[in-house]
């Protein structure tokens, strides 16, 4: 065996191993309360992982045993995870800016509008049937009841730091 299909096989061993927490995780999150966030999320984690290792298996066995066309449908799978993957990175970045951020004069945080944000987000959090669901996400947080107990005066609340979500 080549150093090369070596190598391979290494790296889609170690890829085998990362998919089983990624697999864990997506099991965990379905096993979470019923919630809106949660509902989201689960099985696109289940199904990334599930994919993750089913590529990274056909790599190894097709490193390990020098199966051309295995490696070849393997080199065809991971480019295509590759793709999805960036697109989808790229869609985050052009949806998420601009931040909808304004500063606020003589306060330690900045407000946030809903016409600062991309019209792509603004028309799907305006939507009634997306805005529960988003509502029970924020509520399921806690993060109102964590900000009454970090900060006890009016002044130390408008002097703080807050990120947009405690906004």
């Amino acid at each position: 065996m080549g150093v090369s299909n070596n190598i391979t096989a290494v790296l889609n061993i170690v890829a085998l191993l990362c998919s089983i927490p990624i697999i864990a995780a997506g099991i965990w999150l379905d096993q979470k309360p019923e919630n809106a966030c949660v509902h989201l999320i689960r099985w696109p984690v289940i199904l990334l992982g599930f994919l993750i290792l089913l590529v990274s298996l056909a790599g190894f066995v097709g490193a390990y045993r020098y199966k051309e066309t295995l490696l070849a449908f393997y080199l065809c799978c991971m480019a295509i995870l590759i793709a999805l993957l960036l697109i989808l990175l790229v869609f985050a970045f052009v949806v998420t800016r601009p931040d909808g951020s304004y500063d606020v004069p003589g306060k330690g945080y900045k407000e946030y509008r809903l016409d600062g944000y991309s019209a792509w987000l603004r028309d799907h959090v305006v939507d009634n049937k997306s805005w529960r669901k988003i509502k029970a996400c924020l509520a399921d947080t806690g993060v109102c009841p964590k900000l009454t107990q970090k900060f006890i005066t009016a002044d130390q609340f408008f002097a703080a730091h807050l990120s947009p979500l405690q906004a």
